[in-house]
């Protein structure tokens, strides 16, 4: 069984940046494929990132697109989300999941292992 736990969250201002960690016990985590989702109040989950299992390929919504960057360090078994030039509309819960069997992308109904998520909150 694999447990994530995500960190880093918190409130800051637009303009601002935060770095997400997502950490992974149990489980080969070389294998997964990593995302991250997101939640806010109201609306529907949005893809956010995701890495493959070797970090090779990379995708992101697109109302993250250069302002987001995911990284993952399989030694650490962590897969990283910077933001920067964090926006209002960026306000949510964050949270990564793992696919396994070398599954990775956009479709949130692939991923076999959720985290709880860390809130995000960015003022104007």
């Amino acid at each position: 069984q694999v447990q994530l736990v995500e960190s880093g969250g918190g409130l800051v201002q637009a303009g601002d940046s935060l770095r997400l960690s997502c950490a992974a016990s149990g489980g080969t985590f070389n294998t997964y494929g990593i995302g991250w989702f997101r939640q806010a109040p109201g609306k529907e989950r949005e893809f956010v990132a995701t890495i493959n299992w070797s970090g090779r390929y990379i995708s992101y919504g697109d109302s993250v697109k250069g302002r987001f960057t995911i990284a993952r360090d399989n030694a650490k078994n962590t897969v990283y989300l910077q933001m920067n030039v964090l926006k209002p509309e960026d306000t949510a819960v964050y949270s990564c999941a793992a696919a396994k069997d070398f599954k990775s992308g956009p479709d949130y109904t692939i991923y076999d292992y959720w985290g709880q998520g860390t809130q995000v909150t960015v003022t104007a």
